[in-house]
């Protein structure tokens, strides 16, 4: 069972987030690649006029979204969401011990999800580890990204919806899936569920 007092000391050194600076970044990335909004949604299967929106709103898009957009520029999605220099010195291993408020991690808030990144100053990793906490009421519809996603269930009880079915998962329980089909969940009852989730990227060239 997860140990909620580690979760406590785990929140309190997480790094300040702000999800203003995320449409600058999404458009300083776009225009320094020289890509224009059209291309864009070529690519990311997003429309124009909802990336336009992105670019010029202070709230972060749900994390999915920011996995397309980061794909789109081979990047990953925590570029998106930190400043370049806010990174890991020693670029092969990125070690944070609890209760070290040295740095801290990154907490993002958006879409009615909490997500909390695991290795956020580590550059150039195909996997993103995150701990991600939902309540009973998250967001159903579907999140839909490239590749693979694994979910290990900390705490809690959750509804898990993949594609057209519905699954019930409890603390110990784990999940392996094709990211590419609708996928979500909620948590059952009034607790919140807490689980591991640990995306793959396939890498654009």
């Amino acid at each position: 069972m997860f140990d909620k007092s580690f979760l406590f000391v785990y929140t309190e050194t997480m790094k300040d987030f702000d999800e203003k600076k995320i449409a600058a970044r999404i458009k300083t990335l776009r225009l320094n690649s020289g890509i224009t909004l059209d291309q864009l949604a070529s690519v990311t299967g997003l429309t124009k006029g909802y990336l336009s929106r992105i670019e010029n709103s202070e709230k972060a898009p749900p994390i999915s979204t920011l996995s397309k957009i980061a794909s789109a520029f081979n990047a990953e999605i925590v570029s998106l969401l930190i400043d370049d220099d806010d990174t890991q010195k020693d670029a092969n291993l990125d070690i944070y011990r609890t209760g070290n408020g040295e740095l801290g991690r990154l907490k993002v808030a958006t879409g009615g999800y909490i997500y909390e990144s695991l290795a956020y100053r580590m550059r150039g990793k195909n996997m993103e580890p995150m701990l991600i906490t939902i309540d009973r009421h998250s967001p159903i519809e579907g999140f839909q990204h490239d590749g693979e996603e694994f979910i290990f269930i900390l705490d809690g009880k959750m509804e898990f919806f993949y594609g057209e079915k519905t699954y019930t998962l409890k603390a110990g329980d784990s999940a392996y899936f094709n990211a590419a089909i609708p996928h979500s969940g909620r948590s059952l009852g009034q607790e919140k569920t807490v689980f591991l989730c640990m995306i793959y990227s396939y890498r654009r060239i």
